[in-house]
């Protein structure tokens, strides 16, 4: 028999599935996290390993095209998507023949289908419902990819979703799913060295957000003597950044959460995982999304933010920064590992 365990699967498409990923799996019941296999790639397969998590680094999605923080190409890449579907299919297939046990994927379609093909149970976890990537002639297709992609869904043992709403059929809403914070705010900025009103400025796990970093330090510069603030850079795996007098780069870090908790002022891409963090820590968040990225700019509208307040960064952070809120008692990964314990033999 082959041997018995969680099967994980991280869609490696940004940053913030690996996160909110490893929140639930630090929640499952003692022992039963440590027979829990990752399956992703690139950055957030890196970011898994970091947590001492067992991941298999064997993911390989295509690179969203972005210019100047605006989505290009955005059939091609559907078209591309389509074909790592394929690829991502033949990879779960060797992996499910060789480790047993139910599946949780978090927006990797593709180890569902093959799941569900050999009759194992599986567990989704996704923001979305069908794709908007595209418009006209070629909005047809995307509605054939949307209408399978309903029919997996309905086949699945369960939905969580990671939001609030009703509950419906196989679908269950668990509210959204941070990262718990080593220590508390005080200690967390003594740190991580913050003494003046500090910002934070992270674009995840793409390249697509070389400009908001751009624009942040331009605006930054203008106003941080006024504001007696700091600016700290996450410019993730992506873009390489050199540090100057006027911010200090961190990079690729593990611990986002943490820095978002301390800052006085975070500036994000509109990464539904940045926000819920900004949300349940109390930071106050500038959200920018990729143009013509629906998920982006859904997520972002929600918060009153749009594409074009890249341009008024300067206003935006004069208003925002250090108006904190409470912190909110959110255990989205927790609901989300009960559930799936469920599953587990």
């Amino acid at each position: 028999m082959p041997p018995r365990r969680l099967l994980f699967f991280a869609s490696p498409i940004g940053l913030g599935h690996a996160t909110r990923d490893i929140a639930i799996a630090e929640k499952l019941k003692s022992g039963i996290s440590d027979e829990v296999l990752f399956v992703s790639g690139l950055a957030a397969a890196a970011l898994i390993a970091k947590k001492s998590f067992s991941v298999l680094d064997l993911l390989r999605p295509p690179a969203f095209e972005a210019q100047s923080g605006v989505l290009q190409h955005r059939f091609r890449w559907l078209a591309r998507y389509f074909r790592y579907y394929a690829k991502s299919k033949k990879v779960a297939k060797s992996i499910l023949e060789r480790h047993g046990g139910p599946v949780v994927s978090d927006e990797d379609f593709a180890s569902i289908a093959v799941a569900q093909q050999a009759e194992r149970r599986s567990i989704l976890i996704t923001d979305i419902t069908e794709t908007r990537f595209t418009s006209g002639p070629a909005s047809i297709i995307e509605r054939r990819i949307n209408q399978a992609m309903r029919k997996m869904m309905k086949r699945c043992d369960c939905i969580i979703i990671p939001d609030f709403g009703e509950d419906k059929d196989n679908i269950v809403h668990v509210g959204p799913i941070v990262r718990e914070a080593s220590a508390d705010r005080a200690q967390l900025r003594k740190r991580f060295g913050f003494t003046k009103n500090t910002i934070v400025a992270s674009v995840g796990g793409t390249d697509a957000g070389r400009q908001l970093l751009d624009k942040v330090i331009d605006a930054h510069r203008r106003i941080k003597q006024r504001l007696d603030s700091d600016l700290v850079i996450v410019s993730g795996p992506s873009i390489s950044i050199a540090d100057s007098a006027d911010f200090r780069n961190l990079g690729f870090v593990d611990n986002l959460h943490e820095l978002i908790y301390a800052a006085d002022l975070v500036v994000s891409l509109a990464g539904k995982s940045t926000m819920d963090e900004s949300i349940a820590y109390g930071t106050p968040g500038i959200f920018i999304p990729i143009k013509n990225h629906f998920e982006q700019e859904d997520g972002a509208s929600k918060l009153g933010y749009k594409y074009d307040d890249i341009f008024r960064l300067e206003a935006l952070i004069a208003e925002k920064i250090g108006m904190r809120r409470n912190v909110e008692n959110r255990d989205g990964a927790g609901r989300a590992a009960e559930i799936i314990a469920r599953f587990l033999d």
